[in-house]
């Protein structure tokens, strides 16, 4: 009886180590296989990252390139990368790059976009030497400011602050320097690309509006809702078209034209000019994006030389301004050269890119204080076909 309960036991336990031997090869089988398999996969999607980051690199150096990489060849493995257009009038491309090891496929896709001037909440080239950012001033959202940063008195900056030139205490820095929440670069060389105004103008006369004049003349434009009214003159007769007839894409410009602009914008503008223009009055949307963040409202202000708060009986006291403002040569200010009174506020919600700074008040309350507010949503879009570095930037990576 204990013999035959021996020889079972030992078949039992012959049969079960049996068992085991078989799932342990079979676990061992499988490791190396899934090594082998992760291994793949990583160099597939190692190769993929390289191919997006050569394109992308061969897109910052020219915007123009398109012609991608095929069937490329790295050591027994291959290499493809295509560049599409996935919006003609935004200009937004992306880059598909795909790597393959044996048998083993991987896609890496990115997306960019034309980097506009849009996205600074404030940029200036060369401001002059008396004018500094001072203890009062709070700026929001990027900025830039090609020469030296002039601070007295602890300015703050909230958003991230580049520059090509360095910081300028008025007095020393323990008692100037300024408060970078948002981070600090230099070295950083951006400035304004010649021909962005003519670019404009070129949009303008294929699907905008173009006002057109051999010699300088006024125009008054007035945003009503989905309306814009127009006059050459004061005193001259109204013209009024619904917006999406006059200008399909959004770009208004003149030709030796100064505008005088005010109003509610309802939609996608951007008004332009190679001559100064004014700011009769409030100029704001329709719907404002910081009561309702899902806002389409959206307006660029583009001038060659110079964007102006009018010199009116509705600028004496406030004046809001929702806008990306542009100035090419000169700058952003107040149309008058004496401040007599106090004006109020300059109610900003948007940015500004301007070549110089310009001065908006005088020491002793007279003139205009600043509250400018970013327009958060400037950081990934544009009013249509606004100025722009000419370089493209990444707005979206997918693995």
């Amino acid at each position: 009886m204990f013999g035959k309960a021996s020889i079972l036991l030992v078949l039992g336990f012959s049969l079960i180590f049996l068992i085991a031997q078989s799932n342990s090869n079979s676990i061992s089988t499988n490791s190396v296989e899934n090594v082998s398999e992760y291994f793949l996969e990583t160099e597939a999607h190692n190769l993929a990252i390289s191919g997006a980051n050569l394109a992308a690199n061969e897109m910052f150096e020219n915007a123009a390139w398109t012609e991608g990489f095929e069937n490329v060849d790295i050591d027994g493995k291959t290499l493809n990368v295509t560049v599409q257009t996935i919006d003609e009038e935004k200009n937004i491309k992306k880059i598909t790059a795909t790597g393959i090891v044996e048998d083993v496929s991987k896609t890496v896709e990115v997306t960019l976009q034309p980097s506009k001037f849009s996205k600074f909440a404030y940029m200036s080239i060369s401001d002059p030497t008396n004018l500094y950012w001072t203890h009062s001033d709070t700026i929001w959202g990027p900025f830039h400011q090609q020469n030296n940063i002039k601070a007295s008195g602890h300015p703050v900056f909230m958003g991230k602050v580049t520059t090509n030139g360095t910081v300028e205490y008025q007095t020393s820095k323990a008692v100037d320097e300024p408060e970078f929440n948002g981070g600090f670069q230099n070295n950083v060389n951006l400035t304004f690309p010649s021909g962005q105004i003519t670019n404009l103008e070129s949009k303008a006369v294929f699907g905008g509006k173009v006002f057109n004049n051999t010699v300088s003349d006024t125009i008054y434009l007035i945003f009503a809702g989905e309306n814009i009214k127009w006059k050459k003159g004061f005193d001259k007769p109204e013209t009024i078209e619904e917006g999406l007839v006059m200008a399909p894409n959004g770009v208004i410009f003149g030709k030796n034209v100064i505008f005088k602009i005010k109003g509610i914008v309802t939609g996608h503008y951007t008004v332009a000019s190679n001559k100064d223009i004014y700011l009769e009055d409030d100029i704001v949307y329709s719907n404002d994006p910081r009561v309702d963040p899902a806002s389409d409202d959206l307006l660029g202000i583009a001038s060659l030389t110079n964007v102006k708060i009018a010199n009116t009986p509705a600028n004496q006291h406030d004046i809001n301004i929702d806008a990306s403002i542009y100035c090419e040569q000169g700058g952003f200010g107040a149309g008058w050269s004496s401040f007599p009174i106090n004006n109020g506020k300059i109610n900003l919600l948007g940015g500004i890119q301007n070549y110089k700074r310009v001065q908006i008040g005088v020491i002793g309350g007279y003139g205009f204080s600043r509250n400018y507010r970013y327009d958060e949503r400037l950081r990934i879009l544009f009013p249509p076909f606004y100025p722009g570095t000419e370089k493209f930037e990444i707005i979206s990576w997918y693995e």
